[in-house]
C-alpha cells in the first residue's frame, strides 16, 4: 500500500513529506493505522546528528498511537480493530532483561537506531530507496508495519492523541521520577527541564509524595503550567535552584535531581550534584550528543558524600505493565495528559512544530494524521 510519511534525508535538513510503498506485516508483525504522535527530541537528536550512526533516511516517530489493520503470522495478542500505543522501546518477553522485569532494556533494543525490521529487512521504499524508522516505529506516518514487541493494546474509550504520550517522554520522565529517582513521601526533588519529560517527571515526583518540586526553566512562560503539574517552586537558573534548596532544607540539599533538558552538556551534571544531598541521586535522563565524553563529575565528593549519578532509560518502564497502568491514572484524573499538549499539528506541519518545542513554546506538540 501507499502511505504518506515525514522522511529525514540529510543531517540538519528538514522533514520532508514523502509518498512510502509500505509492504504489509510479515511473521510477528502488525499493520497500524496512526491516528496520533508525539514530537519528541529524540526525533531532533536524530535531525541535528547528537545520535550518531542512524542511517539515513528515515522515517522518524516513536510516540504514536493507532488502530490495529492486519496482523501477520504468530500475532497471538492483537487483532485488527484494538486500539495500541507505539513503545519506542520493544519488549519481547523472552530475553533475559525482559524476564527478569527489565522490559526498556530488551536485547530488541540494540536495533531501535538501525531503523530496520526485527528480521533485519525493510519494509519501505521511498523513490527506489530503502527507508528504514526510528525506533521500529516510524509514527510520522499515516500507516505502519511494527513488530508486535513495539505494540501495546489500550482500551478503546481512550484518547489516542494523549495516548500516544506514554510511548515515550511522559513515561519517561515519571519512571526517572518513580523508578530511577525512587521518591518517596516527604522527599525534595529538582527536576531540571520542563519539556515533555520534565512534565512527566514533576508529575511523578506529584504521585509518588514529594514535599517540595523545585522546577528548573529558563522559559519564564512554563511557570503556571509547572505549577499546575504539581511544581511547588519555579526557577529559571541552577544557581537560583541551588540557592532556594539550601534554604528550603537548611543546608541539607534535595535528595535528588533529575536532568531532563533537551540535550545535556558536561557542566550540567556536576551542577546537580551540587545540589543533593549526601547519599542523594543524580537522574541523566535527558540525552547528551552520542559522541560527547566531556561529563564533568566532582569525583571526590561523589565518594565522599556517597552521591549517586544513575542513567534512566524509559524511565525503567515496563511498557506493557507500566502503559496501560498509567492510563488508569489518567482516566481517574491523577495523570495529566491533556494539559501536556500545547498544540497539535497536521503532519505538513511537522518542521513548525520542531521549531516551536525548541523555542520553548510546547510541552509537547502532538500530530494528527489525515485519513
Amino acid at each position: 500500500m501507499k502511505t504518506n510519511a515525514a522522511v529525514l534525508w540529510e543531517i540538519d535538513g528538514d522533514w520532508q513529506i514523502e509518498e512510502v510503498d509500505l509492504d504489509g506485516p510479515k511473521e510477528g508483525e502488525v499493520l497500524i493505522e496512526f491516528e496520533a504522535t508525539g514530537l519528541c527530541h529524540s526525533d531532533q537528536h536524530v535531525r541535528t546528528g547528537d545520535l550518531a550512526g542512524v542511517p539515513l533516511p528515515i522515517i522518524g516517530g516513536h510516540e504514536g498511537a493507532g488502530i490495529v489493520q492486519e496482523i501477520g503470522p504468530g500475532v497471538r495478542d492483537l487483532k485488527p480493530g484494538d486500539h495500541v500505543v507505539t513503545s519506542f522501546l520493544p519488549a519481547c518477553g523472552r530475553c533475559r532483561w525482559c524476564a527478569s522485569g527489565h522490559q526498556n532494556l530488551c536485547d530488541l533494543g540494540a536495533l531501535i537506531l538501525a531503523g530496520i525490521q526485527t528480521d533485519g529487512t525493510y519494509r519501505r521504499k521511498v523513490k527506489g530507496h530503502d527507508v528504514g524508522t526510528l525506533a521500529g516505529v516510524g509514527s510520522f506516518s499515516q500507516y505502519g508495519t511494527l513488530s508486535d514487541a513495539s505494540v501495546v493494546k489500550i482500551d478503546d474509550d481512550l484518547p489516542l492523541n494523549r495516548a500516544c504520550l506514554l510511548g515515550c517522554g511522559v513515561m519517561t520522565g515519571w519512571g526517572s521520577a518513580v523508578n530511577t529517582a525512587d521518591i518517596r513521601p516527604g522527599d525534595t526533588v529538582v527536576v531540571i527541564g520542563f519539556g515533555g519529560i520534565g512534565s512527566g517527571a514533576v508529575q511523578g515526583a506529584r504521585l509518588a509524595g514529594a514535599e517540595r518540586i523545585i522546577v528548573v526553566e529558563p522559559v519564564e512562560v512554563k511557570r503556571d503550567k509547572a505549577f499546575e503539574f504539581g511544581a511547588t517552586h519555579f526557577v529559571t537558573s541552577i544557581a537560583e535552584a541551588t540557592a532556594l534548596v539550601a534554604d528550603l532544607t537548611r543546608g541539607v540539599m534535595a535528595d535528588s535531581a533529575l536532568l531532563t533538558v533537551g540535550v545535556v552538556e558536561g557542566p550540567m551534571i556536576n551542577d546537580a550534584f551540587n545540589i543533593i544531598r549526601k547519599g542523594g541521586a543524580v537522574v541523566l535522563t535527558g540525552l547528551a550528543p552520542t559522541e560527547d565524553l566531556n561529563a564533568q563529575l566532582p569525583m571526590a565528593w561523589i565518594t565522599l558524600f556517597q552521591k549517586r549519578l544513575l542513567g534512566s532509560l524509559y524511565g525503567e518502564a515496563n511498557p506493557r505493565a507500566d502503559i496501560p497502568r498509567l492510563l488508569n491514572l489518567y482516566r481517574d484524573g491523577q495523570l495529566l495528559l491533556d494539559e501536556t499538549v500545547t498544540r497539535e499539528y497536521k503532519l505538513a506541519d511537522i518542521n513548525e512544530g520542531f521549531d516551536d518545542m525548541l523555542a520553548g513554546r510546547n510541552i509537547r506538540g502532538v500530530i494528527l494524521h489525515d485519513h
